[in-house]
């Protein structure tokens, strides 16, 4: 009687384990859509992460891995930041670039919602200097259903918003990397040479003119002058989880 008592208990304990362990872990679903008329989002990082980090932080001057994002696009020093490519972190789920009006859905993550409880999107927007569209540190809902949210864009505060493009893209070289809709134009003479605010801040947007082939800017302001916000963010949290508040 003893015996069979205590193989009881064991069963119990270890299924209490299990259904602790798969209970600790959350699985939700990420959709990002581009709000704007003519802007691109270079290859965008999906993380969660813990409350310790900060892919960026506005009012605090952005790291060398946040540069190397906001002024080409590279995002492999924030991504080894959250540990790499895994369950809980995705590199450019659109496989490139996500046009205006585009969305990437279905981005599935699955993390240790004991740990990990916090969500972060990154990407550049081109064409930009040093702008972003970002989503710092958001608190992971726990109830089941569907939470959008609206990101605005963020200057990296690393580069002058001069708005010409050279086909610059490495930190600390001046210009912007391409226009990829083929919208841009050329010999602009730069709409400024400095910036007063070199934290990360929110972004003024695309000054632009109506030059192609001249004034200060190589950016078209019918077409590539935006006001935020940016992008769209849609979390679908299928299932409640133990272990979040």
């Amino acid at each position: 009687m003893r015996h069979r008592f205590l193989l009881s208990m064991i069963g119990f304990l270890v299924m209490t384990l299990l259904l602790v362990c798969q209970s600790a872990a959350a699985e939700f679903s990420v959709a990002v859509k581009n709000l704007t008329n003519g802007s691109y989002f270079t290859p965008l990082l999906i993380t969660a992460h813990d409350a310790r980090t900060h892919l960026f932080e506005t009012g605090e001057a952005a790291s060398a891995s946040l540069r190397a994002m906001a002024e080409g696009g590279n995002i492999a020093g924030l991504a080894a930041m959250v540990g790499g490519a895994d369950a809980d972190t995705i590199e450019n789920p659109a496989g490139g670039l996500l046009g205006p009006g585009e969305s990437v859905s279905n981005v599935f993550l699955d993390t240790d919602r004991t740990r990990n409880r916090f969500l972060s999107i990154v990407a550049m927007i081109l064409p930009t200097n040093d702008g972003f569209v970002g989503l710092d540190a958001l608190r992971i809902p726990i109830f089941p259903g569907t939470y959008k949210y609206f990101l605005v864009g963020y200057d990296a505060g690393t580069e002058a918003n001069d708005e010409r493009i050279t086909g610059g893209g490495l930190p600390g070289q001046a210009g912007i990397p391409d226009a990829p809709g083929g919208d841009g134009g050329f010999d602009g003479t730069g709409v400024t040479a400095a910036e007063t605010n070199t934290a990360v801040h929110v972004h003024r947007g695309i000054l632009g003119d109506d030059d192609p082939a001249g004034g200060k800017s190589d950016l078209n302001r019918t077409i590539h002058r935006w006001l935020n916000p940016v992008a769209e963010v849609t979390i679908k949290v299928h299932h409640r989880r133990y272990g979040g508040r």
